[in-house]
């Protein structure tokens, strides 16, 4: 029964249940939203589940033997359950999944079962039917398996790029990457427009060429290095696309660049299909990429650095609230050089008011004098940039003003997403910690032992409250008196820009 089992599920999760698409608007109760989702996997998965959770006892009662004590024989059968539990996780997970990606071990795994079936049938001693029957029996079972393998559905490279963005789908004119990893998919698309390339992780769009994109990644390196000074090292959490990383590669004094990432398959993706955004940066002498997870890294390290600035997938993601704790902050502050920097993206789409300022208040308590930087093309408000020191924040307006006409490359890299001057990038400020006091009062700080940040998020993931979350935010926007150092005809400059 599992022989066909695992067929249905494959194509359940192919081609079925993603095109049960219902919009969440639909839903008035949040649980609503969650039920169906429950079914839509029941429907898949539980026909495998319930025969699989049934060959345990029917293991046991095969199993059993009139001269053998029962402790010893539900011993044994738990042992070999256990031993293959994890031979089957290591084997699939850690060399199919990779080798042969989902289709590949799907087909294997109904194989496999079809060699179990066959095992069982061919080998029961205790079957009294002729040895000719019971072969006959079996090798009817191991060619229903083949037959089966066979007809598993190929994964579709929409369901590997969007997940449950079904819609999405028929948008796509060229994938040029697909593949799955050890910890995740990795996929590189053209969209329609002609003009949209996307990077893809884990059935999402992390990192695109559009402006909206491409100007956060960019100021996530640009604002914590420019803020910092001339910074020498630096250490890029996540790789995504490659362009935060990139953006280092054109300050002349850096001499190292570390860029953590926990899925090999994204580097070599993006480092094809986003030179030109990232400045070939996979190429560059100074770089070295560490694949591992980012907060074991960062853990058992004992290396320093002038920047750490963090581009972790979004918090509702499996494993990413952990990249937003209090303990993970504390981490990366003891990995900061004296009067080092680190800056941290906070998304404002697909979350909650609740979700942001939990991630906010979260980091203001580790780095309490910390600054909010909105990157959003048309000023309203997309995702934004948290950055925080050991210690106030300064910036002097004119040595800004003056490195980047000494260093024409990190000007024009800037003017690419519309921020091409000193005053353009100061006009991004959005605001400080001692500002938002009141907002954050009621803030759910996400430590370790709780991850609260995990469930806002979870809860609020097809929330689509941008704007207001963002208006939340800029009515605490004032001119930083204590952070911009400027001489008094460029104050009054700046100070019309927070006028309005």
């Amino acid at each position: 029964m599992l022989v066909a089992a695992i067929p249905w599920a494959a194509f359940m999760i192919n081609k079925g249940i993603p095109f049960w698409y219902v919009n969440p608007e639909f839903f008035g109760n949040i649980l609503l939203r969650y039920q169906h989702d429950l079914l839509r996997t029941a429907v898949a998965l539980l026909p495998a589940t319930l025969l699989w959770g049934a060959s345990f006892p029917l293991a046991l009662a095969a199993a059993s033997h009139e001269d053998d004590p029962a402790d010893r024989i539900v011993g044994d059968t738990y042992a070999a359950n256990t031993f293959g539990a994890i031979i089957g996780s290591l084997a699939f997970g850690m060399m199919l999944l990779p080798w042969l990606g989902t289709h590949g071990s799907q087909q294997y795994l109904t194989l496999l079962a079809g060699l179990s079936a066959f095992a069982l049938f061919a080998l029961d001693t205790r079957d009294k039917r002729t040895l000719v029957r019971r072969l006959g029996t079996a090798a009817v079972a191991f060619a229903l398996a083949v037959w089966m393998s066979r007809i598993v559905v190929p994964t579709d490279p929409g369901l590997i790029a969007y997940g449950r963005l079904v819609e999405e789908w028929e948008n796509v004119t060229e994938y040029h990457f697909v593949g799955e990893g050890r910890s995740t998919s990795v996929a590189v698309s053209d969209y329609n427009d002609g003009t949209t390339r996307s990077m893809h992780v884990g059935g999402k769009v992390v990192a695109s060429n559009q402006p909206l994109d491409m100007r956060i990644e960019r100021l996530l390196g640009h604002v914590p290095a420019l803020v910092y000074g001339s910074p020498k090292s630096v250490l890029i959490v996540g790789f995504g696309a490659g362009v935060t990383a990139g953006s280092f590669v054109l300050y002349p004094d850096i001499e190292r660049i570390v860029i953590c990432e926990i899925e090999p398959l994204v580097p070599e993706a993006a480092g094809v299909y986003f030179a030109a955004e990232n400045y070939n940066v996979v190429d560059d002498p100074r770089v070295e990429i560490i694949f591992d997870d980012a907060r074991h890294f960062i853990a058992t390290t004992d290396e320093t650095f002038d920047v750490i600035t963090s581009d972790p997938i979004h918090p509702w993601v499996r494993g990413a609230a952990s990249l937003y704790s209090t303990e993970y902050f504390e981490l990366v502050k003891q990995r900061l050089n004296p009067g080092g920097v680190v800056a941290q993206w906070v998304p404002l789409y697909e979350t909650s008011e609740e979700t942001v300022k939990s991630e906010m208040g979260t980091f203001f308590e580790v780095f309490p004098e910390g600054t909010v930087w909105n990157s959003d093309v048309s000023g309203e408000g997309y995702d934004v940039v948290m950055l925080g020191k050991v210690g106030p924040t300064t910036i002097d307006v004119a040595a800004l003003e003056d490195f980047l006409v000494a260093h024409p490359a990190i000007r024009r890299s800037l003017a690419d997403v519309d921020v091409g001057s000193s005053y353009a990038l100061l006009q991004q400020y959005l605001g400080q910690a001692q500002d938002m006091t009141g907002w954050l009062a009621d803030a759910q700080i996400n430590r370790d032992r709780s991850l609260r940040l995990q469930y806002l998020a979870g809860l609020s993931v097809d929330n689509l409250d941008t704007y207001r979350i963002f208006s939340a935010i800029a009515q605490h926007r004032r001119y930083p008196e204590n952070i911009f150092i400027a001489p008094p005809a460029v104050e009054s400059q700046l100070r019309l820009g927070f006028a309005y």
